[in-house]
């Protein structure tokens, strides 16, 4: 008979699922909800933007222009400033971030998560596609200096940095989650955050985005996670899971083999006394074992 698992009584069977004892079936139903959630508000808040600047609405005009000649000056007279922000988006660029998330996802096919590799490229694709097939819809230009600081080509909204870095952040916070503790949820989430954040302030600080634009790529980048997340969920459903089940398995003996202590070397030693050492005789009346003379 084996050991009964979480307390519940050895031979009982398992709540079906569905049922309020069904603790994976709760979970599940919670992250179709936080999805379909995010989706839709983003959705929303997306196509309320992009109304706006596509009707040219004067006060996101105004709102825009004041923020982007503001900053522009100030990048004019501190060239510090300016090549530091040009730093920060070189590193955050599209271009980076999106092969970083290829290469999440070629480590996820290689350990055997080939649900979550999917997903980590349909993220890519569809990301790249949002971008593309947005700014071809809005058609906005870019902001236009007589003496720029920087230079970017195509057109502006949404913008594909605050977008790429929002979708590749994204996907590898969710990715640590399961396998992190509270502490370590806060300080994944932190550095995220303050990734997409500073990826996004580059981009109008160095005047090459509205910041309107990049407003619109942190949302689209909500939209494609939980659209995504949301559609493989309800497609194949609980592969997902099963699959962050199998990158635990699969990386937590090299964890333990990094974190465990090494065992000194005269361990073994009892062992081999043991097996040079003749059995000991054993007297009923005497406790005490005896060796052989």
């Amino acid at each position: 008979m084996y050991p009964s698992i979480s307390g519940a009584r050895a031979g009982a069977a398992p709540p079906a699922a569905g049922r309020p004892g069904d603790g994976a079936g709760l979970r599940r139903r919670r992250q179709l909800l936080v999805c379909t959630a995010v989706s839709l508000g983003s959705a929303a808040l997306l196509a309320a933007l992009a109304l706006l600047v596509l009707g040219d609405w004067g006060p996101l005009r105004r709102l825009d222009a004041g923020w982007i000649a503001s900053l522009h000056g100030y990048a004019l007279d501190h060239t510090v400033w300016t090549a530091s922000m040009q730093t920060l988006a070189d590193i955050g660029s599209t271009v980076t971030m999106r092969v970083l998330l290829a290469l999440t996802a070629l480590w996820l096919w290689a350990i055997g998560a080939r649900t979550l590799a999917g997903w980590a490229t349909t993220l890519i694709l569809t990301g790249w596609l949002v971008e593309t097939g947005g700014k071809e819809l809005a058609g906005r230009d870019r902001p236009l200096f007589h003496d720029p600081v920087a230079a970017a080509s195509g057109l502006s909204f949404p913008s594909g940095h605050a977008l790429t870095s929002t979708v590749t952040c994204g996907a590898l916070v969710i990715l640590v989650w399961p396998r992190a503790n509270r502490s370590g949820r806060i300080a994944a989430c932190g550095i995220a955050g303050t990734a997409v954040l500073a990826i996004g302030w580059t981009r109008i600080a160095l005047g090459l985005h509205w910041p309107s634009d990049v407003l619109g790529g942190w949302l689209a980048g909500a939209l494609v996670i939980s659209a995504v997340t949301l559609t493989l969920e309800l497609w194949r459903p609980g592969a997902l899971s099963r699959d962050v089940r199998r990158v635990g398995r699969r990386t937590r003996p090299r964890v333990q083999r990094v974190l465990a202590t090494p065992e000194p070397s005269v361990a073994s030693e009892p062992a081999d006394d043991l097996a040079h050492d003749p059995a000991p005789d054993l007297d009923p009346a005497d406790p005490a074992p005896r060796h052989r003379s």
